[in-house]
């Protein structure tokens, strides 16, 4: 597929952003400027996983939602609170799969902690 734009793509911009952040910046801050130094660090990763991840991840999370019958959160919602799926494993399966997919971009490193 053509893309409307040339490289540096927007996650390779949002990886050397973080990576000059890391690399460079934070090295030489101390205090406040150093710990939001690393909070953007963090966002930037988050970014950059969201960028990756995104388009798969929505697409399979509309066909866990279609799997369950709904359109969209809302109506998922609706239902739960509705008890439509009152003891029904395949809900409980696709909000654990949401989930997974939520700590894919926020914190991958804590599906890796025990």
């Amino acid at each position: 597929m053509a893309q409307p734009h040339d490289v540096p793509t927007a996650a390779q911009l949002v990886a050397a952003v973080r990576e000059f952040l890391r690399d460079d910046v934070l090295p030489a801050v101390e205090g406040r400027v150093r710990f939001h130094t690393r909070v953007a660090i963090n966002v930037l990763g988050m970014v950059e996983r969201e960028i990756e991840l995104g388009p798969d991840q929505a697409a399979e999370h509309a066909a866990r939602l279609a799997e369950l019958g709904v359109a969209d959160d809302a109506e998922l919602a609706a239902a739960v609170r509705a008890g439509r799926f009152d003891g029904d494993d395949a809900l409980t399966e696709a909000l654990v799969q949401a989930v997974r997919a939520k700590l894919e971009v926020a914190d991958p490193g804590y599906l890796q902690r025990p």
